[in-house]
């Protein structure tokens, strides 16, 4: 097997896996997820989202509007969304900045 030279190195296609694996927030995926707020309790934070594509609901993460312009959100308002290691959104953006390619849109 020929030895490789330092400068050829095993290109990684997926970009962002380093930077995922590496991040200190490794806990979070960074898959952008467009839905819908369903509910949400602003004395308690609890909340949950439907995703667009596929109108799975996810419970709001504690985090979720940490960073976030959001103070309150109301039913139906149109968010941008990732998911965290449990399964709960987080990262809440504005809905508007870009389609997600969702029927329909």
């Amino acid at each position: 097997m020929p030895r490789r030279k330092a400068s050829q190195t095993r290109h990684d296609p997926n970009p962002s896996t380093e930077a995922t694996r590496n991040s200190p927030e490794s806990a979070t995926m960074f898959l952008d997820v467009q839905g819908v707020i369903k509910a949400f309790d602003p004395s308690s934070g609890d909340g949950v989202v439907i995703r667009d594509t596929d109108l799975s609901e996810f419970n709001l993460a504690p985090d979720a509007l940490e960073g976030s312009l959001f103070r309150m959100l109301r039913q139906g308002q149109r968010v941008l969304f990732s998911l965290d290691s449990s399964g709960a959104a987080t990262k809440l953006r504005f809905g508007s900045e870009r389609d997600m390619d969702t029927p329909g849109a």
